[in-house]
Protein backbone atom coordinates (compact mmCIF):
# COMPACT_ATOMS: atom_id res chain seq x y z
CA UNK A 1 0.00 0.00 0.00
CA UNK A 2 1.50 3.34 -1.46
CA UNK A 3 0.34 5.97 0.79
CA UNK A 4 0.62 9.28 3.12
CA UNK A 5 -0.12 8.16 6.30
CA UNK A 6 3.44 8.45 7.56
CA UNK A 7 3.59 12.29 6.85
CA UNK A 8 -0.06 12.83 8.45
CA UNK A 9 1.80 15.03 11.30
CA UNK A 10 3.05 17.81 9.05
CA UNK A 11 -0.15 18.24 7.48
CA UNK A 12 -2.26 18.26 10.84
CA UNK A 13 0.96 20.41 12.44
CA UNK A 14 0.56 22.62 9.99
CA UNK A 15 -3.28 23.25 10.26
CA UNK A 16 -3.01 23.41 13.86
CA UNK A 17 -0.09 26.09 13.56
CA UNK A 18 18.33 5.82 -18.57
CA UNK A 19 21.27 6.64 -20.03
CA UNK A 20 23.62 3.33 -19.48
CA UNK A 21 26.93 3.68 -17.85
CA UNK A 22 29.72 4.39 -19.77
CA UNK A 23 32.87 2.04 -19.36
CA UNK A 24 35.52 4.53 -19.17
CA UNK A 25 38.64 2.46 -20.67
CA UNK A 26 41.44 1.97 -17.90
CA UNK A 27 43.79 0.54 -19.96
CA UNK A 28 45.98 3.26 -20.60
CA UNK A 29 45.83 6.39 -19.01
CA UNK A 30 42.76 8.53 -20.20
CA UNK A 31 42.86 12.29 -19.12
CA UNK A 32 39.18 13.50 -18.65
CA UNK A 33 37.13 16.61 -17.52
CA UNK A 34 34.94 15.79 -14.86
CA UNK A 35 32.19 17.10 -16.84
CA UNK A 36 32.80 14.59 -19.69
CA UNK A 37 32.37 11.59 -17.20
CA UNK A 38 28.79 10.36 -18.29
CA UNK A 39 26.90 7.63 -17.52
CA UNK A 40 25.80 4.55 -19.44
CA UNK A 41 24.92 0.85 -18.77
CA UNK A 42 21.81 -1.04 -17.37
CA UNK A 43 23.87 -2.83 -15.18
CA UNK A 44 24.86 -0.33 -12.02
CA UNK A 45 28.75 -1.11 -11.72
CA UNK A 46 29.79 -1.06 -8.34
CA UNK A 47 32.43 -1.71 -7.81
CA UNK A 48 34.05 -0.12 -10.88
CA UNK A 49 37.09 -2.25 -12.05
CA UNK A 50 40.13 -0.24 -12.99
CA UNK A 51 41.61 2.87 -10.92
CA UNK A 52 40.77 6.23 -10.92
CA UNK A 53 42.69 9.13 -10.20
CA UNK A 54 41.04 12.59 -9.47
CA UNK A 55 43.58 15.51 -9.93
CA UNK A 56 43.46 19.35 -9.97
CA UNK A 57 40.96 19.06 -6.54
CA UNK A 58 40.45 20.79 -3.40
CA UNK A 59 39.75 18.20 -1.03
CA UNK A 60 37.04 19.28 1.47
CA UNK A 61 37.11 16.69 3.83
CA UNK A 62 34.45 17.69 7.16
CA UNK A 63 37.45 16.06 9.81
CA UNK A 64 40.13 18.73 8.21
CA UNK A 65 38.18 21.38 7.15
CA UNK A 66 41.34 23.96 8.64
CA UNK A 67 43.89 22.30 5.68
CA UNK A 68 41.53 22.58 2.73
CA UNK A 69 44.11 22.61 -0.36
CA UNK A 70 44.80 21.05 -3.72
CA UNK A 71 45.09 17.47 -4.40
CA UNK A 72 44.72 13.71 -5.52
CA UNK A 73 42.34 10.98 -4.82
CA UNK A 74 42.67 7.48 -6.66
CA UNK A 75 39.65 5.10 -6.29
CA UNK A 76 40.34 1.27 -6.92
CA UNK A 77 37.50 -1.03 -6.59
CA UNK A 78 35.18 1.06 -5.22
CA UNK A 79 36.84 2.53 -2.41
CA UNK A 80 39.09 5.57 -1.54
CA UNK A 81 42.90 3.82 -1.45
CA UNK A 82 44.80 7.03 -1.43
CA UNK A 83 44.43 10.76 -0.49
CA UNK A 84 47.07 13.24 -1.63
CA UNK A 85 47.39 16.42 -0.31
CA UNK A 86 49.32 18.93 -2.85
CA UNK A 87 50.85 18.50 -6.06
CA UNK A 88 53.31 15.71 -5.81
CA UNK A 89 51.11 12.59 -6.28
CA UNK A 90 50.87 10.74 -9.54
CA UNK A 91 49.09 8.28 -11.11
CA UNK A 92 49.24 4.37 -11.26
CA UNK A 93 49.82 3.24 -14.60
CA UNK A 94 46.66 2.44 -16.46
CA UNK A 95 44.68 4.25 -14.50
CA UNK A 96 41.82 6.61 -15.73
CA UNK A 97 42.71 10.20 -14.84
CA UNK A 98 39.70 12.61 -14.29
CA UNK A 99 40.33 16.53 -13.87
CA UNK A 100 39.23 18.56 -11.70
CA UNK A 101 40.06 21.63 -12.77
CA UNK A 102 40.53 23.22 -9.18
CA UNK A 103 36.98 22.68 -7.90
CA UNK A 104 36.32 21.13 -4.90
CA UNK A 105 35.87 17.45 -3.91
CA UNK A 106 33.53 16.55 -0.75
CA UNK A 107 32.43 13.17 0.68
CA UNK A 108 28.64 11.86 -0.63
CA UNK A 109 25.94 14.17 0.99
CA UNK A 110 23.66 12.08 3.36
CA UNK A 111 19.80 12.37 4.20
CA UNK A 112 19.46 10.40 7.00
CA UNK A 113 15.25 11.05 6.99
CA UNK A 114 13.47 10.58 3.99
CA UNK A 115 10.02 8.19 3.04
CA UNK A 116 10.72 6.60 -0.26
CA UNK A 117 7.66 5.20 -0.67
CA UNK A 118 5.53 8.19 -0.93
CA UNK A 119 4.73 10.54 -3.79
CA UNK A 120 5.12 14.45 -3.73
CA UNK A 121 1.87 15.78 -4.47
CA UNK A 122 -0.27 12.06 -4.56
CA UNK A 123 -1.97 10.07 -2.44
CA UNK A 124 -1.47 6.92 -3.77
CA UNK A 125 -1.88 4.00 -5.07
CA UNK A 126 -3.78 4.42 -8.57
CA UNK A 127 -4.84 1.78 -10.96
CA UNK A 128 -2.98 0.45 -13.27
CA UNK A 129 -3.53 1.98 -16.60
CA UNK A 130 -4.95 5.27 -14.50
CA UNK A 131 -2.47 7.87 -16.31
CA UNK A 132 -1.04 8.79 -12.84
CA UNK A 133 -0.42 5.14 -12.07
CA UNK A 134 2.05 5.96 -15.47
CA UNK A 135 3.50 9.42 -13.58
CA UNK A 136 4.12 7.69 -10.37
CA UNK A 137 6.59 4.69 -12.49
CA UNK A 138 8.07 7.66 -14.13
CA UNK A 139 8.73 9.10 -10.99
CA UNK A 140 10.40 6.17 -8.54
CA UNK A 141 12.50 5.50 -12.23
CA UNK A 142 13.89 9.04 -11.40
CA UNK A 143 13.72 8.93 -7.65
CA UNK A 144 17.39 7.82 -7.35
CA UNK A 145 18.94 10.44 -9.60
CA UNK A 146 17.08 13.00 -8.01
CA UNK A 147 18.99 12.48 -5.27
CA UNK A 148 22.10 11.71 -6.63
CA UNK A 149 21.45 15.09 -8.75
CA UNK A 150 21.49 17.50 -5.21
CA UNK A 151 24.90 15.19 -4.39
CA UNK A 152 23.28 12.78 -2.14
CA UNK A 153 24.42 9.70 -2.05
CA UNK A 154 23.19 8.16 1.05
CA UNK A 155 19.78 7.96 2.18
CA UNK A 156 18.10 6.33 5.75
CA UNK A 157 13.99 5.68 5.55
CA UNK A 158 12.68 6.66 8.82
CA UNK A 159 9.49 4.42 8.63
CA UNK A 160 9.26 1.59 6.04
CA UNK A 161 5.62 1.02 4.79
CA UNK A 162 6.04 -0.38 1.63
CA UNK A 163 9.59 -2.58 1.54
CA UNK A 164 8.70 -3.29 -1.81
CA UNK A 165 9.34 0.40 -2.96
CA UNK A 166 12.64 0.65 -1.08
CA UNK A 167 13.64 -3.25 -2.90
CA UNK A 168 13.14 -1.49 -6.62
CA UNK A 169 15.36 1.08 -5.19
CA UNK A 170 18.20 -0.86 -4.79
CA UNK A 171 17.78 -2.44 -8.48
CA UNK A 172 18.15 0.77 -10.23
CA UNK A 173 21.10 0.78 -11.87
CA UNK A 174 22.04 3.94 -10.68
CA UNK A 175 21.50 4.85 -7.28
CA UNK A 176 22.43 6.63 -3.55
CA UNK A 177 23.11 3.94 -0.40
CA UNK A 178 20.20 3.11 1.17
CA UNK A 179 19.64 2.33 5.07
CA UNK A 180 16.04 2.16 6.56
CA UNK A 181 14.62 2.17 10.45
CA UNK A 182 12.64 -0.97 9.22
CA UNK A 183 8.44 -0.45 10.86
CA UNK A 184 8.21 2.52 12.56
CA UNK A 185 6.84 2.04 16.46
CA UNK A 186 3.85 3.44 17.49
CA UNK A 187 2.05 3.13 20.85
CA UNK A 188 -1.34 1.28 20.09
CA UNK A 189 -4.12 3.79 18.90
CA UNK A 190 -1.45 6.95 19.09
CA UNK A 191 0.00 8.96 16.45
CA UNK A 192 -0.10 8.27 13.48
CA UNK A 193 -1.98 4.67 13.95
CA UNK A 194 -5.50 6.93 15.61
CA UNK A 195 -4.51 8.77 11.78
CA UNK A 196 -5.83 5.63 9.86
CA UNK A 197 -9.29 3.63 9.92
CA UNK A 198 -9.99 1.36 13.00
CA UNK A 199 -10.08 -1.52 10.56
CA UNK A 200 -6.93 -0.72 8.23
CA UNK A 201 -4.29 0.43 11.21
CA UNK A 202 -2.80 -2.47 12.34
CA UNK A 203 -2.03 -3.65 9.15
CA UNK A 204 -0.68 -0.20 8.62
CA UNK A 205 1.37 -0.02 11.50
CA UNK A 206 1.82 -4.05 12.37
CA UNK A 207 4.76 -3.06 14.86
CA UNK A 208 3.13 -1.23 17.56
CA UNK A 209 4.08 -0.55 21.44
CA UNK A 210 1.48 -2.38 23.60
CA UNK A 211 -0.13 -0.53 26.19
CA UNK A 212 -1.81 -1.66 28.89
CA UNK A 213 -3.76 1.16 28.93
CA UNK A 214 -5.33 0.77 25.84
CA UNK A 215 -5.91 -2.73 26.02
CA UNK A 216 -9.65 -2.26 25.34
CA UNK A 217 -9.08 -0.33 21.97
CA UNK A 218 -6.43 -3.30 20.40
CA UNK A 219 -7.93 -6.21 18.36
CA UNK A 220 -7.47 -9.07 20.95
CA UNK A 221 -5.65 -10.97 18.21
CA UNK A 222 -2.32 -9.47 19.42
CA UNK A 223 -0.78 -11.23 21.82
CA UNK A 224 0.94 -8.43 24.31
CA UNK A 225 3.90 -10.62 24.48
CA UNK A 226 4.46 -9.74 21.02
CA UNK A 227 4.42 -6.06 21.26
CA UNK A 228 7.10 -5.70 24.21
CA UNK A 229 9.50 -2.89 23.45
CA UNK A 230 12.10 -6.26 23.13
CA UNK A 231 9.65 -8.00 20.78
CA UNK A 232 9.24 -4.74 18.79
CA UNK A 233 12.99 -3.94 18.38
CA UNK A 234 13.62 -7.45 17.26
CA UNK A 235 11.23 -6.96 14.35
CA UNK A 236 13.18 -3.92 13.52
CA UNK A 237 16.94 -5.72 14.18
CA UNK A 238 15.05 -8.73 11.63
CA UNK A 239 13.89 -6.07 8.94
CA UNK A 240 17.46 -5.11 8.62
CA UNK A 241 17.05 -1.72 10.14
CA UNK A 242 19.60 0.41 11.49
CA UNK A 243 17.40 2.83 13.96
CA UNK A 244 14.27 2.17 16.27
CA UNK A 245 11.82 4.68 15.13
CA UNK A 246 8.90 6.19 17.67
CA UNK A 247 6.68 9.08 18.38
CA UNK A 248 5.28 11.67 20.90
CA UNK A 249 2.44 13.35 19.40
CA UNK A 250 -0.57 13.85 21.14
CA UNK A 251 -2.65 14.74 17.59
CA UNK A 252 -4.42 17.60 15.99
CA UNK A 253 -7.45 18.35 13.79
CA UNK A 254 -9.89 16.54 14.75
CA UNK A 255 -7.72 13.67 16.52
CA UNK A 256 -6.66 15.45 20.04
CA UNK A 257 -5.79 13.98 22.95
CA UNK A 258 -4.38 10.96 21.26
CA UNK A 259 -2.33 8.62 24.06
CA UNK A 260 1.46 9.19 24.57
CA UNK A 261 3.94 6.78 25.62
CA UNK A 262 4.82 7.30 29.24
CA UNK A 263 8.60 8.16 29.87
CA UNK A 264 9.36 4.36 31.27
CA UNK A 265 8.03 2.24 28.56
CA UNK A 266 10.09 4.47 25.55
CA UNK A 267 13.16 4.08 28.25
CA UNK A 268 13.00 0.51 27.91
CA UNK A 269 12.84 1.08 24.15
CA UNK A 270 15.95 3.00 24.31
CA UNK A 271 17.98 -0.12 26.37
CA UNK A 272 16.27 -2.76 24.15
CA UNK A 273 17.42 -0.14 20.73
CA UNK A 274 21.15 -0.29 22.50
CA UNK A 275 21.33 -3.77 23.31
CA UNK A 276 20.33 -4.31 19.75
CA UNK A 277 23.06 -1.65 18.29
CA UNK A 278 20.36 0.17 17.30
CA UNK A 279 19.20 4.15 17.50
CA UNK A 280 16.18 5.26 19.05
CA UNK A 281 14.70 8.17 16.93
CA UNK A 282 11.61 10.00 17.95
CA UNK A 283 9.58 12.35 16.54
CA UNK A 284 9.07 15.43 18.62
CA UNK A 285 8.30 18.84 17.07
CA UNK A 286 6.32 20.64 20.41
CA UNK A 287 8.26 21.46 23.47
CA UNK A 288 6.72 18.90 25.54
CA UNK A 289 7.44 16.36 22.64
CA UNK A 290 11.13 17.86 23.02
CA UNK A 291 10.90 18.04 26.60
CA UNK A 292 10.39 14.13 26.78
CA UNK A 293 12.73 13.11 24.44
CA UNK A 294 15.30 14.50 26.45
CA UNK A 295 14.01 12.75 29.47
CA UNK A 296 14.10 9.35 27.87
CA UNK A 297 17.66 10.10 26.23
CA UNK A 298 16.69 9.50 22.60
CA UNK A 299 19.62 9.45 20.63
CA UNK A 300 18.00 11.53 17.72
CA UNK A 301 15.11 14.58 17.35
CA UNK A 302 13.40 13.75 14.18
CA UNK A 303 12.22 17.33 13.72
CA UNK A 304 13.05 21.01 15.00
CA UNK A 305 10.87 22.50 17.38
CA UNK A 306 7.94 23.98 15.33
CA UNK A 307 5.43 24.53 18.21
CA UNK A 308 6.42 26.94 20.71
CA UNK A 309 5.14 30.31 21.93
CA UNK A 310 7.67 31.97 19.30
CA UNK A 311 5.14 35.37 18.26
CA UNK A 312 5.41 35.68 22.31
CA UNK A 313 9.14 36.04 21.78
CA UNK A 314 10.24 37.92 18.91
CA UNK A 315 13.73 38.55 19.58
CA UNK A 316 14.57 35.37 21.81
CA UNK A 317 14.10 31.82 23.23
CA UNK A 318 12.39 32.15 26.02
CA UNK A 319 13.48 29.89 29.39
CA UNK A 320 11.84 26.89 29.12
CA UNK A 321 12.85 26.54 24.83
CA UNK A 322 16.28 27.34 26.19
CA UNK A 323 16.77 24.48 29.00
CA UNK A 324 15.75 21.72 26.82
CA UNK A 325 18.07 23.00 23.91
CA UNK A 326 20.84 22.73 26.38
CA UNK A 327 20.22 19.49 27.27
CA UNK A 328 20.07 18.28 23.80
CA UNK A 329 23.27 19.80 23.73
CA UNK A 330 24.92 18.66 26.57
CA UNK A 331 23.66 14.58 25.91
CA UNK A 332 25.11 15.07 21.93
CA UNK A 333 21.59 14.37 21.11
CA UNK A 334 21.61 14.71 17.16
CA UNK A 335 18.72 16.71 15.69
CA UNK A 336 17.21 17.20 12.47
CA UNK A 337 16.14 20.97 12.11
CA UNK A 338 13.46 20.31 8.79
CA UNK A 339 12.78 23.59 8.38
CA UNK A 340 12.17 22.61 4.75
CA UNK A 341 9.17 20.56 5.89
CA UNK A 342 7.07 23.63 6.61
CA UNK A 343 8.44 25.65 3.51
CA UNK A 344 6.79 22.32 1.43
CA UNK A 345 3.45 23.93 2.33
CA UNK A 346 3.83 27.33 1.80
CA UNK A 347 5.22 26.55 -1.84
CA UNK A 348 1.71 25.53 -2.33
CA UNK A 349 1.17 28.92 -2.35
CA UNK A 350 3.86 30.47 -4.25
CA UNK A 351 2.87 30.77 -7.53
CA UNK A 352 6.89 30.53 -8.47
CA UNK A 353 7.54 28.21 -7.08
CA UNK A 354 6.64 25.47 -9.64
CA UNK A 355 8.31 27.44 -12.38
CA UNK A 356 11.86 27.09 -10.54
CA UNK A 357 14.83 25.22 -12.75
CA UNK A 358 15.48 23.01 -10.22
CA UNK A 359 11.97 21.35 -9.90
CA UNK A 360 12.36 20.32 -13.34
CA UNK A 361 15.67 18.72 -12.91
CA UNK A 362 14.34 16.28 -10.37
CA UNK A 363 10.64 15.54 -11.80
CA UNK A 364 9.62 13.90 -14.57
CA UNK A 365 7.91 16.43 -17.08
CA UNK A 366 4.59 14.84 -16.83
CA UNK A 367 4.07 14.80 -13.24
CA UNK A 368 5.18 18.23 -13.46
CA UNK A 369 2.42 19.42 -15.68
CA UNK A 370 0.41 17.49 -13.61
CA UNK A 371 1.25 19.46 -10.43
CA UNK A 372 -0.57 22.54 -12.13
CA UNK A 373 -3.55 20.96 -13.09
CA UNK A 374 -6.70 21.25 -11.70
CA UNK A 375 -6.44 18.02 -10.36
CA UNK A 376 -2.82 18.25 -8.80
CA UNK A 377 -3.72 21.52 -6.80
CA UNK A 378 -5.99 19.22 -4.61
CA UNK A 379 -3.76 19.65 -1.42
CA UNK A 380 -3.49 23.64 -1.99
CA UNK A 381 -7.14 23.14 -1.47
CA UNK A 382 -6.97 21.44 1.30
CA UNK A 383 -4.81 23.59 2.83
CA UNK A 384 -6.60 26.86 1.82
CA UNK A 385 -8.69 29.16 3.71
CA UNK A 386 -12.11 30.33 2.41
CA UNK A 387 -11.61 34.49 0.68
CA UNK A 388 -7.67 34.19 2.85
CA UNK A 389 -5.12 35.38 -0.68
CA UNK A 390 -2.14 33.29 -1.24
CA UNK A 391 0.14 35.56 0.09
CA UNK A 392 -1.37 35.65 3.34
CA UNK A 393 -1.68 31.58 3.50
CA UNK A 394 1.95 31.90 2.30
CA UNK A 395 3.07 34.11 5.04
CA UNK A 396 1.33 32.28 7.56
CA UNK A 397 3.85 29.69 7.44
CA UNK A 398 6.40 32.50 8.72
CA UNK A 399 5.70 31.66 12.56
CA UNK A 400 6.88 27.58 12.69
CA UNK A 401 9.61 28.36 9.83
CA UNK A 402 10.63 31.38 12.39
CA UNK A 403 10.33 29.35 15.32
CA UNK A 404 12.37 26.44 14.02
CA UNK A 405 15.22 29.08 12.52
CA UNK A 406 15.51 30.22 15.73
CA UNK A 407 15.90 27.20 17.28
CA UNK A 408 18.30 26.03 15.18
CA UNK A 409 20.16 29.20 15.60
CA UNK A 410 20.47 28.38 19.04
CA UNK A 411 22.18 25.05 18.91
CA UNK A 412 24.36 26.14 16.16
CA UNK A 413 25.91 28.93 18.38
CA UNK A 414 26.27 26.07 21.11
CA UNK A 415 27.47 23.70 18.31
CA UNK A 416 25.41 20.89 18.83
CA UNK A 417 24.93 17.52 16.77
CA UNK A 418 23.37 19.04 13.88
CA UNK A 419 22.36 16.06 11.59
CA UNK A 420 20.97 17.00 7.64
CA UNK A 421 17.40 15.02 7.32
CA UNK A 422 14.62 16.53 5.40
CA UNK A 423 11.32 14.31 5.79
CA UNK A 424 11.24 14.09 2.09
CA UNK A 425 8.10 14.04 1.27
CA UNK A 426 6.52 15.34 4.12
CA UNK A 427 2.86 15.09 2.89
CA UNK A 428 1.45 15.38 -0.10
CA UNK A 429 3.07 18.46 -1.25
CA UNK A 430 4.61 18.90 -4.32
CA UNK A 431 6.66 21.61 -2.04
CA UNK A 432 9.08 18.64 -0.93
CA UNK A 433 11.19 16.93 -3.38
CA UNK A 434 13.90 14.73 -3.61
CA UNK A 435 17.00 15.80 -4.02
CA UNK A 436 15.70 19.36 -4.63
CA UNK A 437 14.77 19.45 -0.61
CA UNK A 438 17.96 18.70 0.49
CA UNK A 439 19.66 21.99 -1.09
CA UNK A 440 16.10 23.61 0.20
CA UNK A 441 17.14 22.52 3.77
CA UNK A 442 20.33 23.41 3.36
CA UNK A 443 19.47 27.09 2.45
CA UNK A 444 16.96 27.28 5.35
CA UNK A 445 20.05 26.09 7.88
CA UNK A 446 22.33 28.97 6.60
CA UNK A 447 19.76 31.91 7.07
CA UNK A 448 19.27 30.66 10.45
CA UNK A 449 22.33 30.36 11.73
CA UNK A 450 24.85 27.43 10.67
CA UNK A 451 27.59 28.02 9.00
CA UNK A 452 28.26 26.41 5.66
CA UNK A 453 30.97 24.87 7.36
CA UNK A 454 28.79 23.46 10.24
CA UNK A 455 26.03 21.96 7.13
CA UNK A 456 28.93 20.56 5.43
CA UNK A 457 29.72 18.56 8.31
CA UNK A 458 25.44 18.12 9.51
CA UNK A 459 25.09 16.48 5.87
CA UNK A 460 28.46 13.90 5.83
CA UNK A 461 30.86 13.47 9.34
CA UNK A 462 27.65 13.97 11.51
CA UNK A 463 25.00 11.87 9.95
CA UNK A 464 27.47 9.09 9.45
CA UNK A 465 28.92 8.96 13.17
CA UNK A 466 25.48 9.07 14.35
CA UNK A 467 23.76 6.36 12.47
CA UNK A 468 27.00 4.37 12.74
CA UNK A 469 28.54 4.44 9.14
CA UNK A 470 31.73 6.43 9.88
CA UNK A 471 33.49 3.92 9.16
CA UNK A 472 32.49 3.48 5.74
CA UNK A 473 31.42 6.99 4.49
CA UNK A 474 31.08 10.52 5.43
CA UNK A 475 35.14 11.77 4.81
CA UNK A 476 37.29 11.53 1.76
CA UNK A 477 39.94 9.16 3.39
CA UNK A 478 41.49 5.65 2.64
CA UNK A 479 39.09 2.78 3.64
CA UNK A 480 35.98 4.57 2.52
CA UNK A 481 33.41 3.80 0.24
CA UNK A 482 34.13 6.34 -2.97
CA UNK A 483 31.22 8.10 -2.59
CA UNK A 484 31.85 11.66 -3.89
CA UNK A 485 31.06 15.12 -5.43
CA UNK A 486 32.87 17.20 -7.30
CA UNK A 487 31.70 21.17 -7.02
CA UNK A 488 32.61 24.12 -8.96
CA UNK A 489 32.22 26.23 -6.13
CA UNK A 490 33.55 25.83 -2.41
CA UNK A 491 30.82 24.95 0.20
CA UNK A 492 32.62 26.25 2.57
CA UNK A 493 31.83 30.00 1.12
CA UNK A 494 27.91 29.27 0.61
CA UNK A 495 25.69 26.53 0.59
CA UNK A 496 24.62 27.41 -3.68
CA UNK A 497 27.75 25.66 -4.19
CA UNK A 498 25.96 22.41 -4.00
CA UNK A 499 23.88 23.52 -7.27
CA UNK A 500 27.36 23.51 -8.65
CA UNK A 501 27.77 20.13 -8.75
CA UNK A 502 29.63 18.99 -11.78
CA UNK A 503 30.02 14.97 -11.03
CA UNK A 504 28.93 12.13 -8.80
CA UNK A 505 30.77 9.11 -7.90
CA UNK A 506 29.14 6.78 -6.38
CA UNK A 507 31.09 3.13 -5.29
CA UNK A 508 33.64 4.89 -7.52
CA UNK A 509 31.14 4.72 -10.93
CA UNK A 510 31.08 8.51 -12.13
CA UNK A 511 27.49 10.43 -13.31
CA UNK A 512 27.89 13.60 -14.76
CA UNK A 513 24.85 15.85 -13.10
CA UNK A 514 23.68 16.67 -16.62
CA UNK A 515 22.60 13.17 -16.93
CA UNK A 516 20.98 12.91 -14.13
CA UNK A 517 18.48 15.27 -14.69
CA UNK A 518 14.98 14.35 -15.05
CA UNK A 519 14.84 16.63 -18.80
CA UNK A 520 18.48 15.13 -18.85
CA UNK A 521 18.09 11.40 -20.11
Amino acid sequence: MRTHFHSLHCIYVLLAVAAPFARIDAQRPNRLAASEVSIAGTKRVSPVSGATWIEDVHIVSPERLDSVQLGSVLIETGRITRVVRGRGGKPPAGATVVSGHGGYLIPGLIDSHVHLASVPGMETPFPVGDARHAMITKYYAQLPRSYLYFGYTTLVDLAVYDRSVLDDFKRQPLRPDLYDCGPSVPIANGYPMAYVAPNERYAMYPNFLYDSGQASGVPTRYEPAEHTPAAVVAAVKRAGGICVKTYYERGFGAQRNLPVPDSSLIAHLRDEAHRAGLLLIIHANSLEAQRFAVAVRADVMAHGMWNWNSAANPTDLPPDVRAVLDHVVEQHMGYQPTIQVMAGFRANFDFAYLRSPNVAKVIPADMLAWFSSDEGQHFKRELAEPNVPDSVMMQRYERPIDADRRVVAYLARRNAKLLLGTDTPSAPTYGNLPGLNGYLEMQQLQRAGMSPAQILRAATIENAREFKLAGQIGTIEAGKIANLVLLKDSPLASVEAYNSIVTVWVHGAPAARDMLAANGH
